[in-house]
């Protein structure tokens, strides 16, 4: 009966303890998500302005020399 009692209280061990970290991950789960939908929320409000001037250049900028290599990758000349 020794046996017995042993398996029966390593089990029960091993089951709370599984309990205890499923609880844990459950909660670090939790907390994730809400820090990826304030993330998003705050990301939101920020493109809900409008660019500055210099941003505005910047990005044209950008566009353009995408262009120019676009165009000597596929052998243009400009």
């Amino acid at each position: 009966m020794s046996n017995l009692d042993f398996y029966v209280t390593m089990a029960g061990a091993g089951l709370a303890g599984l309990g205890m970290v499923t609880v844990a991950g459950l909660s670090g789960w939790r907390g994730w998500l809400a820090l990826k939908r304030e993330a998003l929320v705050q990301g939101h409000e920020s493109q809900a302005a409008v660019p500055s001037a210099g941003a505005r250049i910047e990005i044209a900028d950008l566009r353009e020399r995408i262009r120019k290599l676009e165009a000597i990758a596929a052998g243009v000349d400009l």
